[in-house]
């Protein structure tokens, strides 16, 4: 309630002329001031005329006068400066803390505000409760917010790498590494395949890069695979042989049960065959860094994740019997999903640590050529009439629905904004 009074206050959604204080002097808001994150008043550096005063100073915003009390205000000098206390309820009388009494008003709110406010906010049981109102947004609007929340989310993957990258001393091609096994457990795999690639350092693996099998077996014994593995199986035989020798040679200890999930799931995307790319990847001389900044278009990064699997992995999904046919890592939809995930955030950072506008516009552009993502997202958001027709909007609705919608952030979202905005000026 009282973060929806900040709202109301800070948008001046709901202020009037014939506004009053408790005592019956007329209020006139100016300038409503700057909404504080911090400690201190809500807001600070208001103007609000106050009968036939100016007043300068902060405003403090509670659903209840006497929380004033309860939050010991009246004890506190930083709050001297409040020269409008905001209520929902006028159930005391506050003061400075030499005495002076403080002026009050009490904030009201159309019921019809509040009812679509909670009908936003409230309804856990319908997925998008703005679904009804979308049709009537003016398309620039929409397409205006949707570009902000494609960005937003693109420089928030470009600050993890920034993260990772201070992590690993600048290495970049270990945070691609990471960055690249992460994605490659795509939604559901994610943090074990993370997980998985932080315990085997890309620079460890890279001296014995000239042997798949080595590195097949470090992944495969280190992620608690060779343990519920066929043991009549020749190649399982070869990974359990190599994994010994090299967990007793530099003190490897299989990780904790990394939670791998593999039910309701189809075969191809079984996280044996994302380990055995990765795996692949890194015997071919991991160096992709430089080679995605130096790719031409999202096609030719694609890529590099459609390369066929070798050996053993060609034609099996999983330690067991293998099929006669011999099947993609990636199709090219995982493949197209890899690229948004790793190579654009990637050219993002890049081209933001080195102030290379060129390779940071690069990335923007290649999400504007991808074709959409597939997901229950992007259907959700199409059924309310929000289509998504290339990567850039796809990543753009991703965002809304996990950083906002899940979150009922409507408050912070110009979608929700807009809705509430319009009907406060229906008043």
């Amino acid at each position: 309630m009282e973060r929806l009074m900040q709202y109301v206050w800070q948008h001046r959604l709901l202020l009037h002329t014939d506004m009053t204080t408790v005592d019956g002097r007329h209020v006139t808001v100016i300038d409503p001031g700057h909404l504080n994150k911090d400690a201190g008043p809500d807001f600070f550096n208001a103007k609000i005329r106050i009968g036939d005063h100016l007043w300068a100073g902060d405003v403090e915003i509670h659903v209840r006068a006497s929380d004033w009390h309860r939050h010991n205000h009246h004890n506190d000098k930083a709050y001297d400066s409040v020269i409008l206390h905001v209520v929902d309820r006028d159930d005391a009388q506050i003061k400075r803390t030499n005495g002076e009494i403080i002026p009050q008003m009490v904030m009201t709110c159309d019921s019809e505000f509040h009812r679509r406010y909670h009908q936003l906010v409230d309804r856990a049981d319908i997925d998008l409760p703005c679904a009804p109102y979308i049709p009537g947004i003016p398309p620039l609007y929409l397409t205006d917010w949707l570009t902000g929340l494609a960005y937003e989310r693109l420089h928030a993957k470009a600050d993890h790498i920034a993260v990772l990258l201070k992590e690993y001393t600048g290495d970049w091609e270990q945070t691609c590494y990471v960055i690249l096994a992460r994605a490659l457990g795509f939604s559901t795999n994610s943090e074990p395949m993370e997980r998985l690639a932080k315990s085997l350092p890309l620079q460890f693996l890279r001296k014995h890069s000239d042997s798949l099998l080595t590195l097949e077996a470090l992944f495969f014994g280190q992620g608690g695979f060779l343990d519920k593995a066929p043991a009549y199986d020749p190649y399982v035989e070869q990974l359990v042989r190599e994994h010994k020798f090299f967990a007793h040679k530099f003190s490897l200890k299989p990780l904790q049960p990394l939670g791998w999930k593999m039910a309701r799931m189809r075969p191809h995307n079984f996280p044996h065959r994302r380990i055995a790319l990765l795996a692949q990847l890194v015997s071919s001389d991991f160096r992709l860094v430089h080679r995605i900044l130096a790719m031409k278009s999202p096609e030719e990064a694609m890529q590099l994740f459609t390369q066929p699997l070798t050996g053993y992995w060609a034609n099996h999904f999983t330690f067991s019997p293998g099929s006669e046919r011999t099947y993609e890592a990636l199709s090219k939809a995982s493949a197209a999903i890899l690229v948004i995930n790793v190579a654009v955030p990637l050219m993002m950072a890049y081209g933001t640590s080195h102030g290379d506008e060129n390779t940071a516009m690069k990335a923007v552009e290649w999400l504007q050529q991808l074709p959409s993502e597939s997901n229950s997202i992007v259907t959700l958001f199409a059924n309310a009439g929000i289509r998504s027709n290339d990567a850039f909007t796809s990543q753009a609705l991703i965002q809304l629905r996990r950083n906002y919608c899940e979150q009922r952030k409507c408050l912070f979202c110009r979608l929700g904004h807009r809705l509430l905005s319009t009907q406060a000026k229906r008043r």
